[in-house]
């Protein structure tokens, strides 16, 4: 039998489900499937290759991929992947019953652009489910303040990502922050149908032990009132299409 890890014994040691821990990837799924229509046409926004929100959304309904990045065509859980080339979507209107994005807001340049093409794509009453970094969280703080080429070299590395993951992309952070999120989807006449602030496992703190326990305060601590939610690493939400 395989030794455990020491990230796999310490995530079992302090982020068990059996002590009623969800990780954020299977709390981001309930939300798509509370959300979803069941058997719908559903459009993954920046799908990536194959991937487990792929592979999950994929038992919810039709799913098809948009991306700009070409190895979109080799996620194997897409009905059809798409190339995203400029910032009108290749879909005509209402072509899907649902929209998700799974950290993808972040790398977006023009939010009001992205989200005027979600809800055109959208059908009526059709939801755009978002899992996005919140800009006040220490790593976004950190990606925002340091050059590309450094965030690349150390993220995956923090992470403790095989040297097979795929760099980071660039980042904006134009639409993370709840203040943000609320008022441009307003704008555009999107409704913030449920918006959480959302810290979980430290994924940061892979790389070391040194790193681990710090981390591992700083998400008790976030999570142990409201009063620090503007700190906490995610923003999970959903946005509706009413008209």
């Amino acid at each position: 039998m395989r030794a455990l890890t020491w990230q796999e014994r310490y995530i079992a040691r302090f982020y068990s489900p059996d002590q009623g821990w969800v990780d954020g990837t299977t709390e981001f799924h309930a939300l798509c499937k509370a959300a979803i229509p069941q058997g719908g046409r559903i459009l993954e926004i920046g799908a990536g290759p194959s991937n487990a929100t792929s592979r999950y959304l994929a038992t919810l309904g039709e799913l098809h991929g948009l991306d700009p990045d070409p190895d979109a065509i080799r996620n194997d859980s897409l009905t059809s992947a798409s190339l995203l080339t400029s910032d009108r979507f290749p879909f005509e209107d209402q072509s899907f019953d649902a929209c998700v994005s799974n950290y993808v807001l972040e790398h977006v340049a023009d939010p009001r652009a992205h989200l005027r093409e979600v809800k055109r794509v959208l059908s009526r009453g059709g939801p755009y489910v978002v899992r996005t970094p919140n800009r006040f969280h220490y790593v976004a703080l950190a990606a925002s303040i340091t050059p590309h080429w450094f965030h690349a070299l150390v993220a995956n590395r923090l992470r403790g990502l095989g040297a097979g993951a795929h760099d980071p992309y660039p980042t904006f952070y134009a639409l993370n922050t709840e203040a943000a999120f609320r008022r441009q989807s307003a704008e555009i006449g999107l409704r913030v149908e449920t918006l959480r602030l959302v810290e979980k496992e430290p994924s940061y703190g892979m790389s070391s032990r040194a790193l681990f326990f710090p981390l591992m305060a700083y998400e008790r601590l976030v999570n142990a009132t409201e009063l620090a939610k503007n700190l906490r690493s995610n923003i999970f939400a959903v946005l509706r299409k009413d008209a």
